[in-house]
């Protein structure tokens, strides 16, 4: 039987990066590479990156959180998307989808109010 194979991780032989980065991380460029991903709810699951962009990546976290916290890039999330790191010299590419959850007011769960005149008649009037 022939299976499609679907692989998660984009290649990057195939699709050009996103975003190109100097030498230097920069959050600005990569909060509107999400923004302009998120559509409707929808926002991306992965940032994939190079070598190069996560060495970057890894420079920036060591100067925020100390460099002992940043040793590999395993299980890290960037602004709510799980990083992958990928073989390929340079590349940016932020992929998948997650749907946002929307927050419930707590009125909406509320039983809805009584009858008063009809509820009066169970309660006990002192």
């Amino acid at each position: 039987m022939n299976q499609l194979a679907y692989s998660p991780i984009p290649d990057s032989a195939m699709l050009s990066s996103e975003v190109e980065l100097g030498d230097q991380w920069d959050p600005a460029v990569i909060s509107r590479l999400i923004r302009s991903k998120s559509t409707l709810g929808e926002t991306p699951a992965f940032l994939f990156l190079g070598k190069k962009e996560a060495g970057l990546l890894k420079d920036h976290l060591a100067e925020v959180f100390g460099p002992e916290s940043v040793s590999t890039l395993r299980t890290t999330y960037y602004m709510g998307l799980q990083v992958v790191e990928l073989g390929s010299a340079s590349f940016v590419f932020a992929g998948g989808r997650k749907t946002t959850r929307i927050l419930q007011d707590p009125i909406s769960r509320r039983p809805a109010w009584r009858d008063r005149e009809t509820e009066s008649l169970w309660h006990l009037r002192l």
